[in-house]
């Protein structure tokens, strides 16, 4: 208690430079807590987007699917049965037919993936809903990325073109039921949602599907015949590969700001040394061993952590609050240019964990900063200690 009594004395008799050090360190303690809660907000912001609107509690891919292979498409469907079956007619599951084709709005033309989807299902957040109408027209929902590259509206008609499982060629129109905004773009660039049903009919293809959506309970515990199941695990692999990736880069800035803040410890210990040779000298005279006073002066610099995490309380709780309520407006486009499911805002998720770990962190290499300069003290003597010498 008397070390540290006598570090608390002697950190707040150095005036401002302890409060430099200590500001200093504190943007470090909330850069740090900001950009990790950022990049964790947008990891979840994405996994629960994609989740909610496309993956469910996973997906089974037909073997011959590959979503970066449209050639796969023409190949890549299967009838539904068994177990699949028996989940789809339980609610459990829903089917999405994928087929290449072909739009033609104000006479251009324009590729596009056709995706059929029961009307009724629940599973996913898609408003597959507006897919009930009847008439001669097919009704259609697209995404707004899809209504601003192709210039369709809300009741446009359009006609489609694509081949069936013969290899013929067939034309229809469809109608726009409705455009829906969505941060997801794999399911809005170039996408064409349409009636299971009627895309089956469409291609000759009745009761098979491409992938098949699973509920979030459905734990698969056996394999299915020309199916292969892909977990979350693997179907979120691309975002968590990019939080992490933008974690790791910055980490860099993370360094910088503790290198200067390190560094500025550092020389307050080593000149808190230098000037106080005499006291150093007074203290080992009246009994002190050296090993207390090492730790007395590592207490100090250890004191500023604590100082810093105060400090950076002050003005980091209402900032970081003030973005994990607001969000953080991301630049128009640039949410798009990632390619994942990021909205116009994100918002930060703080938890004890990065708070703790990151305070952790900080007050254990505050600690060992301030200790490399007391092993000094190790070697010194009290009479030269006491002449104002560093021996």
């Amino acid at each position: 208690m008397t070390i540290f009594k006598l570090a608390v004395r002697n950190l707040l008799g150095a005036g401002m430079k302890t409060w430099l050090n200590a500001v200093v360190l504190s943007l470090a303690f909330v850069t740090i807590i900001w950009a990790q809660g950022l990049y964790k907000g947008m990891d979840n912001q994405a996994s629960r987007a994609m989740i909610g609107a496309e993956y469910g509690g996973g997906q089974y891919w037909v073997e011959s699917y590959d979503p970066f292979d449209p050639l796969s498409l023409q190949e890549a469907h299967r009838k539904l049965t068994g177990t699949l079956e028996d989940l789809v007619r339980a609610g459990r599951a829903t089917p999405i037919l994928i087929i290449q084709g072909t739009i033609y709005p104000e006479g251009r033309i324009m590729p596009i993936v056709l995706r059929g989807i029961d009307p009724e299902q629940k599973l996913l957040s898609l408003p597959s809903y507006f897919l009930k109408g009847t008439g001669p027209e097919i009704p259609a929902f697209i995404g707004t990325r899809m209504a601003q590259a192709s210039g369709l509206k809300l009741g446009d008609a359009v006609t489609v073109r694509w081949r069936d499982v013969h290899g013929t060629f067939d034309a229809k129109e469809l109608r726009i039921a409705q455009i829906i905004k969505t941060s997801v773009q794999s399911i809005d660039s170039g996408q064409v949602w349409v009636p299971l049903a009627t895309l089956q009919e469409m291609a000759g293809l009745d009761n098979e599907a491409t992938i098949v959506v699973a509920d979030k309970n459905i734990r698969p515990s056996t394999a299915i015949s020309g199916w292969t199941f892909k977990d979350l695990n693997f179907l979120l692999q691309d975002i968590k590969e990019l939080v992490r990736s933008k974690t790791i880069g910055a980490s860099i800035f993370y360094s910088l700001l503790l290198f200067l803040a390190m560094l500025a410890i550092f020389n307050t210990q080593v000149l808190s040394i230098f000037r106080r040779r005499k006291e150093i000298g007074t203290l080992m005279a009246l009994g002190m061993t050296r090993g207390r006073v090492i730790e007395l002066f590592t207490v100090e610099g250890t004191l500023h952590a604590i100082l810093a995490a105060l400090v950076g309380a002050i003005y980091g709780v209402p900032l970081l609050s003030y973005f994990f309520v607001k969000g953080w407006s991301v630049p128009e486009g640039m949410a798009d240019s990632f390619g994942f499911a990021l909205s116009e805002k994100l918002f930060p998720t703080y938890s004890a964990g990065l708070v703790t770990g990151t305070t952790i962190l900080v007050l254990v290499i505050t600690t060992i900063v301030s200790f490399l300069p007391t092993r000094r003290i190790a070697k010194l003597k009290p009479t030269d200690a006491l002449k104002g010498k560093l021996s």
